[in-house]
């Protein structure tokens, strides 16, 4: 169907992932001139918004004040007011509620527009050495029931796998990938971007012994490569 021509459009706008560079004329001139930003953590855009004067009213939205924050917004949208989502860092909707905004504007005939940018996954997957020709997102593994079922359900896998890890957790899924998917290929990026940013590249045994020695800090993406891509680092 056709977008509704007397609602806003709802902005899917993405936002750096710690260089506060990182972001396109593009993006900028949208959050200046939406009506409302919907933001993750107010606190945490209200420090990009001040570094590039942008004075546009914020609202929170995030997992858990989804129910009541989105009938707001999209009655916003229909008033015929222009809203842009963001997230803390990234693009919106990869492992944070936006797509679930972006489903309620979409059964209102909300036109949706997404603004590209900055992805954490791409960044390390093309920084990572392993091959990039198929890879599968898998966002964060369940941190307590399941975690085993999900890892052996995708270790057949015919790509590089890409997962979100909190620092606390690694050296733990990093044991429990070895058990599940043996030996392979495996890369760390940690705080990409930003001022401490590391890639490191080994087996998945290897970035145990490392982090065991060296526990990480910040921000983490965590590949694997493939069983028989023959791609392993010195």
């Amino acid at each position: 169907m056709k977008p509704n021509q007397n609602a806003g459009i709802l902005y899917i706008v993405s936002t750096p992932i710690g260089n506060l560079k990182d972001i396109t004329y593009r993006a900028v001139e949208t959050l200046q001139n939406v009506s409302l930003i919907a933001a993750e953590d107010t606190r945490h855009s209200g420090i990009l918004l001040k570094h590039y004067k942008i004075k546009t009213p914020q609202v929170s939205y995030f997992e858990h004040n989804r129910f009541t924050r989105i009938p707001k917004i999209v009655e916003t949208l229909q008033s015929g007011s222009d809203v842009a989502v963001i997230t803390d860092a990234g693009t919106p909707g990869v492992s944070d509620p936006a797509y679930k905004l972006v489903r309620a504007a979409i059964e209102e005939d909300i036109k949706i527009e997404s603004i590209p940018g900055s992805s954490a996954i791409l960044t390390a997957l093309v920084s990572s050495g392993l091959p990039t020709d198929r890879f599968l997102f898998e966002g964060f593994i369940p941190s307590k029931k399941g975690r085993k079922k999900r890892l052996e359900a995708i270790k057949n896998e015919n790509a590089t796998i890409v997962f979100f890890e909190s620092p606390h957790r690694l050296g733990r899924t990093l044991k429990d990938i070895y058990a599940v998917f043996g030996n392979r290929p495996a890369v760390l990026a940690r705080e990409l971007t930003k001022m401490y940013e590391e890639i490191i590249r080994g087996t998945v045994s290897e970035l145990i012994t490392y982090f065991s020695q060296k526990p990480p800090k910040g921000e983490c993406v965590l590949m694997i490569g493939k069983d028989d891509s023959n791609v392993y680092f010195n």
